[in-house]
């Protein structure tokens, strides 16, 4: 099986997921967390874009990206970003760019900026047509589970699900995931134990592209097929809005490291397109 995803567009609804996700938060959250976002690189809706929570403790959502043949990463952009960084307070910043685009120079570049190798991200992608028909071999949720979409009565356990489970302990970060819970292109799943949420995952439709987003389970609840279901029902939303493609992100493994969310996706009919580093910059 080969995945035709074209790089840019991968890389453009991995962005424009994360702008919308925090971007979209009520106003006073975005004044407490540091929220900003950027076109880089170019105007209009195809531009490259940059992101940050610069509040947040972890870091995570201070990013650029979106780059393609269309819009490059050169040394200009790359100031844009880190003037916008610093504007914003963000104590670190990353810059999301596909192995085959960074330009013949970024070894200079990065040296200039001060930017160094950070956490590398497998990026993973799928035909939606293949993903789906993978779908209806996955594991089984256990008896006594059900998947199914969010209603918004419900998002603000889904949100206290999802962020802590993840490692974003700021409580304003519940409040930016409860509020995208219902939100044009967005689409939230839950696996169900009885009443209780046990497990969640999104997916975030740009065009023909969309992109897996959010998925975490409870740990009493792992191994019981929960992110399977989840990954399953995602990929059938993405068909439902008329996706051509699906794509998501990763941690990569490490020596003697094992990632189950990277095996579940690979054996949910994802392909392994490329690793990608997140080239780090601090002030």
């Amino acid at each position: 099986m080969t995945t035709t995803v074209p790089v840019g567009v991968g890389e453009l609804a991995e962005i424009r997921a994360y702008c919308d996700f925090v971007g979209g938060a009520p106003a006073p959250v975005r004044e407490e967390l540091g929220i900003g976002v950027r076109g880089v690189g170019g105007s209009g809706v195809g531009s490259a874009l940059a992101i940050t929570a610069s509040a947040e403790a972890t870091n995570f959502f201070n990013r650029a990206g979106g780059f393609d043949a269309g819009r490059p990463i050169d040394e200009q952009v790359v100031a844009q970003v880190v003037d916008f960084f610093r504007a914003r307070g963000v104590r670190e910043g990353s810059f999301m760019v596909a192995p085959s685009l960074l330009p013949a120079n970024w070894d200079s570049i990065a040296e200039r900026f001060k930017l160094t190798e950070g956490t590398r991200f497998v990026k993973l992608g799928a035909d939606v047509e293949v993903a789906a028909r993978a779908a209806q071999a996955a594991k089984p949720l256990d008896p006594g589970l059900r998947v199914g979409r969010v209603e918004p009565d419900r998002a603000r356990e889904w949100a206290t699900v999802m962020m802590p489970t993840l490692g974003f302990a700021t409580p304003a970060m519940v409040d930016v995931a409860q509020a995208c819970v219902g939100r044009a292109n967005w689409r939230q799943y839950a696996v169900c134990d009885g009443e209780r949420i046990v497990g969640v995952g999104s997916v975030f439709v740009d065009g023909q592209c969309a992109d897996m987003f959010g998925g975490a389970t409870l740990g009493r609840w792992r191994g019981r097929g929960v992110q399977s279901a989840l990954l399953a029902a995602r990929v059938r939303g993405a068909r439902e809005a008329g996706c051509r493609w699906i794509v998501a992100e990763a941690f990569a493994e490490g020596p003697g490291e094992h990632n189950s969310s990277l095996h579940n996706m690979m054996r949910a009919g994802f392909e392994r397109l490329y690793d990608r580093v997140a080239w780090t910059w601090r002030p």
